[in-house]
């Protein structure tokens, strides 16, 4: 068998220092069970410390109020546009971001990162629409089933209740999913345990500083996530390798034939172990030229597809993001959200583009199922800096599993105070009853998600398969949602009959679809592109189709959404965020317009005219490929300068009080900056007047 084995003349080059490997890790973490545990426990419990002790600051020394069950879910309704564009990042980024992205240009090349990035950006963009109709007709609010409530009644509330919280158990399902098989895989530490480990960070400070203390913690995150992003973009082409050079190591790739790609993945004994489609090695399938350089991949744009219809869901039907509209600003929620959208564009897009694409282009033995399971970033990583690159990856990961992991727990928190308890248990309930039920909560639904993760890994189901599956689940309440906030007409009944047949007929269509393409239905055969693609365009616009007919022509309503807010009710008589400046009509309506029309062009450029764009080049050349990653370059710096600095100087009058308020009382002196500026200003017009 060895006589038929013969090694190319243009070996990969790392062939030498990886020869006969079958999977890159190959059971053997990078990093100690210590760096892990120090990661997952160490991060969290600094977190907790760093949040808790800058809410204390700010309570004290800036005077701002105690924590009220309002400000705990709601962070007082006045947070500005930078830190909600930074929150927005930080909510977005999950595990999947970070690892999937990477996973899908190893399989299909440069339209792989794209697409995530495109497919998962428009939504953020056009919920900042959402965002300001939520301020204009239900600006007190809680959460947006606490408004289905009050638009649509009872059998809808609870039908939306229930697609909520399946959108937080998924998005907390991947985060876990994800984190735990990546901490395993470069520290050892148990994926069982890593899953109960790392919800306890989040538990800590969530649950101590509610919403303020979440969107703090978040901007940090925000923060080094961009830190570590640039650094492995400067490593890729600036540092180690040029783009250049990893255009010709990718043509190089895809040159192999079958027999020199079982010739290059052998062993020692001259066995081969290579199967087509299980490692990065010749021509692609489904993409122009076989290239790994092209838009033009079939696959790629399948998965752009799925993409885009399930991350509707994840956006429009997760709490997380209504809860964000609510906290921020009239002025500053359609702002932060297409700034934010924008930002995060840059994750997905420039990390892939340069970690995804060089594990391809040096051929690391980077197997499917790890590939699938998240690990070519922590592979690229390795490879390029060796133990500092596999914790730089690990400590990125950790900051996007808790910044996405406290907005869940807090959006689900919300959800069972107020649309839960509040509800059907106690409808008198006092602000302590709705703060102490959020924090058990919080608690409880740590715990839960652990376990799940676990159940989850033990069916067999990676972080790929379920990023894929959570449109069908999920997809039939987009537009019924979409339309409560815009479309007077819009039925009660239309949508929970929409929601539920929409649902029903995805599953039929996903289970019949893998039943058609393979003959069976499993775990692999229900997770096949083609068949989630079905369940997830059947899921969207099916219950679109039917709350449209159903509220045109069968049950027609005239809503005065100048009513909504009235049915909506408030805890505590906290009006902070809710007063007649932040409610002007001439100015919500002005925001309106702006982030409408932006939303729109942004999102027809992303996923239209750049990709239309970007045909004519067919296979790109070795320039075009060049200005493609100086795109993905200039978008990552100007992402990251712009979500570190902006928050800061938004912010600075206020940091400056509480900087203030610090070494007043270190000096023994009371007050901030501003009382103590009145102070000396009163006390030299009393000078003046003596001496006159």
């Amino acid at each position: 068998m060895s006589s038929a084995l013969v090694l190319p003349e243009n070996l990969p080059p790392k062939f030498d220092e990886y020869r006969g490997q079958e999977d890159f890790f190959g059971g053997e973490p990078p990093l100690s069970e210590g760096i892990g545990y120090l990661v997952v426990l160490g991060f969290g419990a600094l977190f907790s410390i760093f949040t808790t002790l800058v809410v204390l600051a700010d309570k004290v020394f800036a005077g701002n109020a105690s924590i009220t069950s309002e400000h705990f879910n709601t962070a007082g309704r006045m947070v500005k546009t930078g830190l909600t564009a930074s929150v927005i990042v930080s909510q977005w980024t999950w595990a999947a971001t970070l690892l999937q992205s990477s996973n899908v240009a190893w399989q299909y090349g440069v339209s792989g990162p794209f697409w995530y990035a495109s497919g998962a950006t428009i939504q953020v963009l056009l919920f900042g629409v959402l965002a300001i109709s939520l301020k204009k007709v239900a600006p007190s609010a809680h959460t947006m089933c606490e408004i289905v409530n009050a638009r649509w009644g009872k059998t809808a509330h609870i039908t939306f209740l229930f697609f909520a919280f399946c959108a937080n158990i998924i998005v907390t399902s991947m985060l876990l999913l994800g984190g735990a098989a990546t901490v395993e895989a470069l520290t050892g530490v148990d994926y069982r345990l890593a899953s109960f480990l790392i919800p306890w960070g989040v538990i800590l400070y969530t649950s101590a500083g509610g919403l303020k203390a979440t969107f703090l913690a978040s901007y940090l995150h925000t923060v080094i996530i961009f830190a570590v992003l640039i650094t492995m973009i400067t490593m890729v082409y600036i540092k180690v390798y040029s783009s250049d050079q990893i255009y010709a190591f990718l043509e190089q790739t895809v040159s192999y034939s079958d027999a020199e790609c079982e010739a290059i993945f052998s062993n020692e004994d001259g066995e081969t172990f290579f199967v087509k489609g299980q490692y990065a090695c010749g021509p692609v399938s489904g993409n122009n030229g076989g290239s790994y350089l092209t838009m033009l991949s079939g696959d790629g744009l399948m998965f752009g597809i799925i993409n885009i219809v399930g991350n509707f869901g994840t956006v429009f039907v997760d709490q997380s993001y209504w809860q964000s509209a609510i906290a921020a600003r009239p002025s500053s929620a359609a702002k932060g959200y297409l700034l934010g959208g924008i930002c995060w564009f840059a994750i997905p897009f420039s990390l892939a583009t340069s970690l995804g694409l060089t594990s391809t282009a040096l051929m690391l033995p980077i197997s499917a199922s790890e590939a699938g399971s998240g690990l070519v970033p922590p592979a690229v990583a390795t490879e390029l800096m060796g133990n500092a690159g596999a914790a730089l990856i690990l400590v990125m990961l950790f900051m996007a599993i808790v910044s996405t992991g406290s907005a869940e727990s807090i959006a689900v928190s919300s959800l069972i105070a107020y649309d839960v308890y509040r509800q059907y248990f106690n409808p008198d309930a006092t602000g302590k009853q709705i703060l102490l039920v959020s924090r058990i909560v919080i608690v409880a639904f740590g715990l839960f998600m652990g376990c799940f993760s676990i159940v989850l890994n033990e069916i067999g189901l990676n972080l790929g398969w379920v990023y894929l599956f959570m449109g069908v689940v999920i997809g039939s309440a987009v537009i019924p949602l979409w339309n409560m906030m815009t479309w007077s007409k819009a039925s009660g009944k239309g949508a929970v009959i929409a929601a539920w047949s929409g649902l029903i007929l995805a599953v039929i269509g996903w289970l019949s679809g893998a039943q058609a393409q393979s003959g069976k239905i499993s775990v692999a055969t229900l997770g096949t592109n083609e068949v989630m693609l079905s369940g997830n365009l059947i899921a969207i616009l099916s219950s679109g189709l039917i709350h449209y007919v159903y509220s045109k022509f069968i049950d027609p309503q005239d809503f005065d959404f100048a009513e909504l807010d009235k049915n909506i009710t408030l805890v505590e008589h906290d009006m902070s965020g809710l007063g007649a400046e932040q409610q002007d009509p001439v100015e919500l309506r002005r925001a309106e317009r702006w982030i409408t029309r932006r939303g729109y062009i942004l999102t027809i450029l992303l996923i239209v005219v750049w990709p239309l764009l970007s045909i004519p080049a067919g296979v790109f050349t070795e320039s075009y490929f060049a200005f493609w990653v100086l795109v993905a370059i200039a978008w990552g710096f100007g992402a990251a300068i712009t979500i570190t600095l902006l928050p800061l100087m938004e912010s600075s009058e206020e940091i400056l009080e509480v900087l203030s308020g610090m070494w007043n009382y270190i000096t023994c002196r009371s007050g901030n900056a501003k009382e103590l500026a009145k102070e000396e200003g009163e006390v030299e017009e009393e000078g003046e007047v003596v001496d006159a």
